[in-house]
């Protein structure tokens, strides 16, 4: 039988507080605000789904009124200032605001065709639309993301008109008129309401619309049940909870804190009553709800992001990072198993149902997502994917007596999943305005150029300084919005280096493709005969160099080959991508580490360094995805380099935390992290892997033993 009710009731109260702690302050005083919200997400989430259906309005019109009404929605309900919540005033100017951003919509079809006869020249209303819509979305990116991503929206657009022409050195920008400026962020398909806006009123919205559906009919509930039933009879079982719901989760909520809350609110109680520190339980709450933004199928805003980067198939992208999440989850369950041994944590009954009684009672939560990943194998585009599941989500929830989704139920969904989306895409919107100052200026190019010539070849170096510079964004930034810049800006340099370091391999080798070699003949026709055998690494990277870049993306094609390149460069923006997500478990900005410290009342700093240390996966699996092959489609080799670094990271755990089964000596510890380097690093022969799994064995159970021995000992109280 399942828990009472009024068990999960009372779990529920802490976390209901933790989580409006980390919400913006809304304007639910004012009944007519809500409903009015409520009416205009519904009819926002069935336009969407139009849109993305039967529509033949051209994108621009679509991704404005994208902008326009889920700008009404943040300007009704997120207030300039939590003291103006209740000011009626306030109110009053808000609601010029949204009327505003309504009349900047209407006025592009009305103005469209008048200002192109006009060779694109403005007139008074052109200037007044254009800046009013910059506007909005800077304020209203501000009411609900905070100061940075403002400042940085000025900073980009003042570089273009103003101080650019003031800058020197590679940084140097000659500058366009202001006029072209607005122009090209209102009017062009490269601005606000560019690709960045076309990927949220598609993709993104229709999967966070699929992920309110799915908390509507019930599926959370399910989702926990599952890992209660699954873990919550071993020992260290309320810490297995954690890492499996909020990894199941991160595929239903769109948020890592909205993760951590609905999770955390069960699985840290548990963890510490079952014994588990405070501080511990915490932490790995925070850093499981982190991961959730890594499972595939969904993988939260950034995955759609990278296939319209990349070109690549959305379902490529999830299909290759399914080994990868699996190695981040089972590195935080590593950490779970060693604490619960050293703490002496007991068993906790959860549940007294059995894993597959649970599976087989909530068998039709199982159909919304077999249906997506069913349909993305067929090759149907994501938005029709989740547009399908969607409607599979209604018809499974009839199976359930008491989440049955009827017309009320699908108008809460509705409304829900647009209040989900309004500040996703308000930030988005204003994020393309930081993409287009970045093409237009040529920036990205000179960035990538500059760690480029700061890593000089080296990737590790290079992994470092991304590593870096994701921290940094990430503390003013959310990791959509970090993997936007920081991807525009270093992806195409990594991905360079990524796809250099296999040439230098082929021509280390003496396997250089003959069709490769004519490049060569174009560029070095007098050290063709270098090339028909081996050769050292420092004479391969000469070669290289004196290939012009104008050849060079040939000469990578004909080398590799198309896929092999097409996979350095998704396994760069993957790799952008994990590093993005470090800044939610990594002080001083760590929210999601926060808001777990919330629930376990720990100190909140003191629980962020815990959940940066747990999350040790974020920094190691970017590493695997550049220098192995990791991320590829032969699946024997993905599976080995899964299973050595599997093993590789909970020997660096131990070596880390001094302990497996057992405590362990520093001799052992010394063991352990060579044992880790020589599973996870790259090139390692496979007898010596072979052997290092065996000496990770065999001190796994010297641990266990020498634990046993010493308690066998210990006087019966």
């Amino acid at each position: 039988m399942s828990e009472p009710v009024k068990h999960q009731s009372v779990e529920q109260e802490p976390g209901e507080t933790a989580l409006e702690k980390f919400e913006l302050p809304t304007r639910d005083d004012f009944p007519w605000v809500t409903t009015t919200i409520t009416v205009l997400g519904v009819v926002l989430s069935v336009l969407h789904i139009w849109f993305n259906t039967l529509s033949t309005l051209p994108e621009l019109w679509i991704s404005a009124t994208h902008f326009a009404g889920f700008a009404v929605i943040c300007a009704l309900w997120y207030p300039a200032h939590i003291s103006l919540k209740r000011n009626k005033i306030a109110l009053a100017v808000d609601i010029f605001i949204a009327l505003g951003a309504v009349a900047c919509l209407l006025y592009i079809p009305y103005a469209e065709d008048a200002l192109y006869a006009r060779g694109v020249k403005f007139v008074t209303a052109d200037w007044v639309f254009a800046s009013l819509a910059i506007i909005i979305v800077v304020e209203l990116i501000r009411r609900t993301m905070g100061w940075f991503i403002p400042i940085l929206i000025m900073v980009c657009l003042s570089y273009v008109v103003l101080w650019g022409e003031w800058a020197s050195g590679i940084f140097h920008f000659p500058g366009l008129s202001l006029e072209t400026l607005l122009y090209r962020s209102y009017y062009s398909s490269e601005g606000m309401f560019g690709a960045i806006t076309r990927i949220s009123w598609t993709f993104v919205f229709m999967f966070i619309l699929f992920g309110a559906f799915l908390v509507r009919s019930g599926v959370g509930d399910y989702i926990i049940n599952v890992a209660r039933a699954a873990a919550g009879k071993i020992i260290g079982g309320p810490g297995f909870i954690a890492v499996i719901g909020s990894g199941l989760m991160g595929s239903v909520s769109g948020s890592s804190v909205a993760n951590t809350v609905s999770t955390g609110v069960i699985s840290i109680p548990l963890m510490q009553k079952a014994g588990f520190p405070s501080r511990f339980a915490a932490g790995v709450e925070a850093s499981a709800s982190t991961g959730g933004q890594l499972m595939p199928p969904v993988m939260g805003a950034g995955a759609f992001i990278m296939a319209s980067y990349t070109q690549i198939p959305y379902v490529d992208i999830i299909a290759v990072s399914l080994v990868p999440a699996l190695i981040y989850f089972l590195s935080v369950s590593f950490f779970v198993r060693i604490e619960a041994k050293r703490s002496g944590v007991q068993k906790i009954v959860t549940t007294e149902d059995s894993l597959l009684m649970v599976l087989l009672r909530g068998w039709h939560n199982l159909i919304p997502l077999a249906v997506l990943v069913t349909l993305l194998i067929k090759g149907f585009t994501p938005t029709y994917a989740a547009g399908i599941s969607i409607i599979s989500v209604i018809f499974a929830s009839w199976f359930s007596k008491e989440h049955r989704m009827g017309p009320k139920a699908i108008i809460e969904a509705l409304a829900q999943g647009a209040k989900n989306m309004a500040t996703t895409a308000i930030l988005l919107v204003g994020i393309g305005l930081v993409v287009n100052v970045i093409s237009t200026t040529g920036i990205g190019n000179t960035f990538s150029l500059m760690i480029d010539g700061w890593a000089n070849g080296d990737l590790f170096m290079m992994l470092v300084l991304i590593a870096i510079a994701s921290l940094v964004l990430g503390m003013g930034l959310p990791v959509t919005a970090a993997y936007i810049v920081l991807g525009t800006l270093s992806a195409p340099a990594l991905y360079k280096l990524i796809a250099e370091n296999q040439l230098l391999e082929l021509l280390v080798s003496g396997q250089l493709p003959e069709q490769a070699k004519a490049i060569f003949m174009l560029a070095a026709p007098d050290k063709l005969d270098l090339l028909n055998a081996p050769m050292t690494m420092e004479t391969a990277k000469q070669m290289v160099a004196l290939v012009p870049a104008d050849f060079m993306e040939t000469l990578l094609e004909q080398s590799l080959g198309l896929e092999t390149v097409s996979l350095a460069l998704l396994a760069a923006h993957l790799i952008i991508f994990w590093l993005s997500q470090d800044s939610n478990v990594t002080p001083p900005f760590c929210l999601t580490a926060f808001a777990a410290a919330t629930i376990a009342k720990t100190p909140p700093m003191r629980t962020g360094l815990m959940a940066w240390k747990i999350a040790k996966g974020l920094y190691l699996v970017p590493l695997l995805i550049a220098y192995t092959s990791l991320v590829s489609w032969d699946i024997a080799s993905v599976l080995e380099v899964g299973f050595f670094a599997i093993i590789g990271t909970y020997a660096l755990i131990g070596a880390i935390e001094g302990y497996l089964e057992g405590p362990i000596n520093w001799l052992s510890r010394l063991c352990l992290l060579m044992i880790g380097a020589l599973l996870v690093w790259h090139d390692i022969p496979l007898w010596l892997r072979l052997l290092s799994v065996v000496g990770f064995v065999g001190l796994f159970v010297y641990s266990g033993r020498k634990y046993q021995l010493q308690q066998s000992q210990l006087p019966v109280s």
